[in-house]
């Protein structure tokens, strides 16, 4: 298992230095610009320290200096909680970025002149200087000084340094697994690979970027809700400008302090001053999930991702096929039909092939015959065998070797045709095996399904997600497989043009996409995908094409994307719902005591029975204030995610930050009275 990319303590003493000196720091107006609500809050701010200074210098008569002085203050402090709380969550994503730099070195390449050239005629010269286009020689004992792609060669690799996972993994040139990661240990072999990235701009230079938050882009949800709170203060801001005139018909002064604290509690400054937080948070989440995306949208794009196209093998089942029975046709002795299975299988080194060989407990040695000719297995002709003096068997699939029994002039029989079809309607993959033209019987093959991946398809199919299984088998394996594994939809014998086509048809309906890929033939998919996750081991052209890489090279982690995405939304969801549920309780403390003094009849909108004007307009700034770093920790965290539907979900978000940002802050602002009024 790979160990996940580690997130430091929320309350670590060096990430709260960090998070405090930022909080200063982001006091200048050119950064809280960004932000609309809080910046409004900094106005206010300014404008009752200046009326606290000309008080002081007796310039404005009746202005009371030490209330003045003490809402100012409580203004400062919801300013500094809220740069806090995005502080902490950049110091969070910097912390980890130290850890990922520990992982890079500086090493020495082996630049070679052109492809074809020797070894010999390498020049050593710093990783830093190698560019895009670039190629270098690397042996067994090398660090791989940049990400490229293997052109020619085949090794093991040690990639822990970025992975965490211990066991060495093969790389080699013109397949699926040919990309390459600086960073890693070459343990055996030699390869040659072009450089694919110019330095800096590599996946981990990528993920150092992202986790440290400062350069984090807003997402288009994000832009959103922020231009939504920016309205709503435009809104209250018209509002409290209004209100002056009813104060002047009623013949009641209301204070610039009184105005400017009605203001802030009116505006949502809870989930303005979290904003930031919650989305840094959430990419700091896919992170150690080991997953690099490259924006914060493709995060947030998860969480409402309607369709999964998911690999069969390596996803739903384990991966590789076992042989699980020998079916000899009529009039075919079993253990001759062993004997010629093991022997086509003696040149197949494929899973399925060793497979074979372990389940007819028969190992020979290939020493032994040596006027034999071995064919080896390959993806073209879909067959191994041997050839005897006299004897030619071959193993393969269906197709293939049915072809060559027909030109034999000995096609397939009914009878083997019919236990073909009774292997494929289990799920299982049929192989024929023959001896000179003439089928012998069939091995059945069979997926092993992983463990927990029905509970898993149960758990997006609450949340209303459409999962897909994408396989290359016929059609009859494909729907059992699925069935058994409880997907709701199958692409059986599966191209690249069939992928997209799909994703086309899905997306054409109003629906968002999401699949894996790590080859060449998948960036086409992936690229049109509206979540596309590459593997790291998988080709360069897969990894440009998606917007996310997963370290991990786990084909499941899929899943785990969506999940991480849906959080993300439903925290920004509740902790919104909570910062419009608890103004309502300011309005309660703050309008009668405007008025309560010229219009008695308010005195019963005072149901919280707060002990004076003053103590209720206090009492709900300084609640105002400290509730935004009372929230950081489940904003850091995120909302616990359950797989429900949208109705449920919203049910329950109305219940419990609805209903207790409704009541929590009546209660708070309660207790805060009761302190003033005692001290």
């Amino acid at each position: 298992m790979a160990r996940k990319i580690k997130a430091p303590a929320l309350f670590d003493r060096r990430l709260l230095r960090e998070a405090f000196l930022q909080s200063f720091i982001k006091l200048h107006p050119r950064l809280m610009i960004h932000n609309p609500v809080m910046f409004t809050v900094e106005v206010g701010t300014a404008l009752m320290v200046v009326v606290t200074f000309i008080a002081v210098l007796h310039l404005m008569l009746g202005e009371p200096v030490a209330y003045n002085a003490v809402i100012a203050i409580i203004l400062l402090f919801t300013l500094l909680f809220a740069n806090f709380a995005e502080g902490l969550a950049e110091a969070r994503g910097k912390a980890q970025a130290e850890s990922l730099r520990k992982t890079r070195e500086d090493t020495i390449a082996k630049r070679l002149p052109y492809k074809d050239a020797d070894p010999a005629e390498a020049e050593m010269i710093p990783a830093s200087q190698l560019r895009k286009g670039d190629i270098f020689f690397c042996e067994a004992g090398d660090i791989i000084p940049s990400d490229g792609e293997i052109i020619e060669g085949i090794a093991s690799i040690d990639e822990s340094a970025i992975t965490g996972e211990s066991a060495p993994v093969i790389r080699e040139a013109g397949g699926d697994r040919s990309g390459v990661t600086g960073g890693t240990k070459v343990l055996s072999d030699w390869i040659k690979v072009r450089v694919t990235i110019n330095r800096g701009e590599s996946y981990l230079d990528k993920m150092i970027s992202l986790v440290e938050g400062a350069s984090r882009q807003k997402t288009p949800n994000e832009v959103a809700l922020t231009i939504l709170l920016a309205s709503l203060t435009l809104v209250f801001i018209v509002v409290c400008v209004t209100l002056s005139f009813f104060a002047a018909y009623a013949h009641t002064q209301i204070s610039l302090a009184a105005y400017i604290a009605l203001f802030v509690c009116l505006i949502p400054t809870t989930i303005g001053g979290l904003l930031s937080a919650i989305g840094i948070a959430g990419m700091n989440r896919a992170l150690q999930a080991n997953i690099i995306a490259k924006s914060g949208k493709a995060v947030e794009t998860a969480g409402d991702v309607d369709t999964l196209l998911l690999d069969k093998t390596g996803t739903i089942t384990i991966g590789n096929r076992k042989a699980t029975r020998f079916h000899p046709l009529q009039g075919v002795d079993l253990q001759h039909l062993i004997d010629c299975a093991v022997l086509s299988s003696m040149a197949d080194d494929t899973p399925e092939g060793r497979s074979i060989l372990e389940l007819a407990k028969q190992y020979p040695d290939k020493t032994k015959f040596p006027d034999a000719t071995m064919i080896p297995f390959t993806a073209e002709t879909r067959t191994s065998g041997i050839d005897l003096p006299n004897r030619k068997i071959r193993k393969g699939s269906v197709d293939a070797v049915g072809h060559l029994c027909a030109q034999a002039g000995h096609p397939l029989t009914q009878e083997a045709y019919a236990i073909v079809e009774s292997i494929s309607k289990n799920g299982g993959t049929p192989l024929v095996v023959s001896e000179n033209g003439q089928a012998l019987g069939i091995i059945e093959l069979q997926d092993i399904i992983k463990p927990g991946i029905q509970e898993r398809f149960q758990r997006l199919r609450k949340m209303g997600v459409k999962t897909v299984m994408v396989t290359g088998d016929n059609p009859l394996t494909a729907k059992y497989i699925a069935e058994k594994a409880g997907v709701d939809d199958y692409i059986a014998e599966a191209k690249p043009e069939d992928k997209m086509q799909y994703i086309r048809k899905e997306q054409q309906e109003g629906k968002l996409v999401a699949m894996m890929g790590d080859g060449t033939n998948d960036a086409p998919a992936l690229a049109q995908a509206d979540v596309g996750v590459a593997m790291n081991s998988g080709t360069q052209a897969a990894k440009e094409a998606g917007n996310m890489v997963d370290l991990d090279n786990d084909p499941t982690k899929l899943i785990e994307v969506v999940e991480i995405g849906k959080q993300l939304l439903i925290t920004r969801g509740t902790l919104t719902t909570f910062s419009i549920a608890n103004d309502i309780a300011k309005y309660f403390a703050i309008i009668p005591a405007l008025f309560i003094n010229q219009i008695p009849g308010f005195q019963a909108l005072n149901i919280m029975h707060l002990h004076s004007p003053q103590s209720a307009i206090l009492s709900a700034v300084i609640f105002n204030a400290i509730i935004i770093p009372l929230l950081i920790p489940l904003a850091m965290r995120g909302v616990a995610y359950q797989p429900v539907g949208a109705t449920a979900l919203l049910r329950r978000n109305l219940l419990i930050y609805g209903v207790g940002g409704l009541i929590l802050p009546f209660i708070g602002i309660k207790c805060i009275d009761l302190l003033i009024s005692v001290l």
